[in-house]
């Protein structure tokens, strides 16, 4: 089954997992507060949701450009790996991990009953700012407890996506404004095109409006 649409080549099931090993880069993006109380790990590696806005991941990646590095943040719904936050910056101290969940609680609107929200132990994620935030939104915060890759699996695997199909297939880079724009079509692109085979060959977008639908019609039928 093809991984994308409108005759872009296609990905199988295999080129997926190698994405997601490759999202696994040696460069920190998070540095860990380890003088920080950490929240529990609520995740313990189940990355399963049965509706949107149930359990958020949000991780940090690196781009190489010609005027040097740019971080990228990102927030996925784990329900439908619909990607509902991001933000680009040449500096990991900036308000990037903030800005990034600041367009995740705008684009899925809430009110929220307490979905949760997983990240590693970086201290953009442990800030006062990012997890008093959090609380005012009504969203609850986990942090992985061993500190390696598959304890913010998810996350890693749109990092990896991000560079295969983007970073390095349209790189160099000049600089963070043609990095952005390109981030911004290819979020696009990935959230209402792309299919994903871990929900059922679909894009997250249509995953989301179809399982939408059927929920809809369930609840009229118990009325």
């Amino acid at each position: 089954m093809a991984s994308r649409r409108h005759g872009a080549p296609s990905t199988t099931d295999a080129r997926d997992r190698a994405d997601r090993r490759g999202a696994w880069e040696p460069k920190r993006t998070t540095i860990a507060d380890e003088m920080a109380a950490r929240p529990a790990d609520l995740v313990q590696r189940h990355f399963n949701a049965e509706t949107a806005n149930r359990l958020w991941v949000a991780d940090i990646t690196y781009v190489r450009t010609w005027s040097g590095f740019v971080y990228v943040a990102f927030i996925t719904d784990v329900y439908s790996r619909a990607i509902v936050g991001w933000q680009v910056s040449r500096s990991l101290r900036s308000d990037l991990a903030l800005d990034a969940l600041e367009q995740a609680l705008w684009s899925r609107e809430g009110p929220f009953d307490g979905p949760i929200h997983h990240s590693d132990r970086g201290v953009q994620y442990l800030s006062i700012r990012y997890t008093e935030r959090l609380a005012e939104a009504g969203v609850v915060t986990s942090v992985d407890s061993r500190g390696d890759s598959y304890d913010n699996a998810m996350a890693e695997s749109v990092n990896g996506l991000y560079k295969t199909e983007l970073v390095r297939k349209q790189g160099p880079w000049r600089g963070l404004e043609d990095l952005e724009f390109a981030t911004l079509k290819w979020v696009d692109w990935y959230n209402h095109r792309r299919i994903l085979s871990t929900i059922g060959y679909v894009p997250p977008a249509e995953y989301e409006a179809s399982n939408n639908r059927e929920q809809v019609l369930a609840e009229a039928g118990t009325q």
